[in-house]
């Protein structure tokens, strides 16, 4: 059975047979918390998305494997997070079989031909996407929007990817037309989102279990 017949997401009655936008929200999510959802809401209002998609990564390659939990555990959790009828949490990458985000990108792309990819991300993962495997591909396969975290938005905007596409970043008062635009095209998008990262639940949750012990 084709990927598309395995996960097609029905159409939004309100686009008729226009094409579908959808927000991607790539990670580990290890594990995911309200952070992912508020920057998928807002996702969803300032882009004007039809759906955002959780892809939840088999195993990210620039993070360690010890610590990661099972991915059926993190796919159920990322679903007790999500709580709303347009995000939607997958394990399409682990179908997929693929490893890094470009090659993702690439394979999703021509499984769902009539529907308009948005990558979304954290400022601090556009401080260091220049280390992800073949990154430019990245921009050149879909329209990325940015949404600033706290004390990552200067290094974020003079870093080298920023420099890199600086010609091609949007107004932030034209995001809701991102989703049309012919990649390479991104925005940076100034939102109040929640301060907290993983990192900080593992070790709040490792410190409770020491506590037990």
């Amino acid at each position: 059975m084709a990927l598309a017949d395995r996960a097609p997401p029905p159409l939004n009655p309100r686009s008729g047979f226009a094409p579908r936008r959808v927000g991607i929200l790539g990670g580990s999510f290890n594990p995911a918390h309200e952070g992912h959802r508020q920057i998928s809401l807002a996702a969803l209002g300032r882009l004007g998305l039809d759906e955002v998609w959780w892809l939840v990564s088999p195993q990210n390659p620039l993070k360690p494997v010890a610590g990661m939990a099972p991915i059926d555990r993190r796919l159920a959790d990322a679903r007790a997070v999500a709580r709303h009828p347009l995000i939607r949490v997958t394990d399409i990458e682990t179908r997929l079989g693929t490893r890094y985000t470009a090659d993702t990108l690439v394979k999703l792309v021509r499984a769902f031909p009539r529907t308009r990819f948005v990558w979304l991300m954290g400022a601090d993962n556009l401080t260091q996407i220049a280390r992800w495997e073949r990154w430019t591909q990245i921009f050149h396969a879909v329209a990325i929007a940015v949404f600033n975290r706290p004390t990552y938005c200067f290094r974020a905007l003079s870093g080298m990817a920023a420099r890199r596409f600086a010609r091609r970043r949007l107004a932030a008062a034209a995001a809701g037309s991102l989703a049309r635009k012919t990649p390479p095209a991104w925005v940076f998008l100034f939102t109040r989102l929640n301060p907290i990262s993983a990192t900080a639940i593992r070790a709040r949750r490792s410190g409770r279990r020491q506590g037990r012990t």
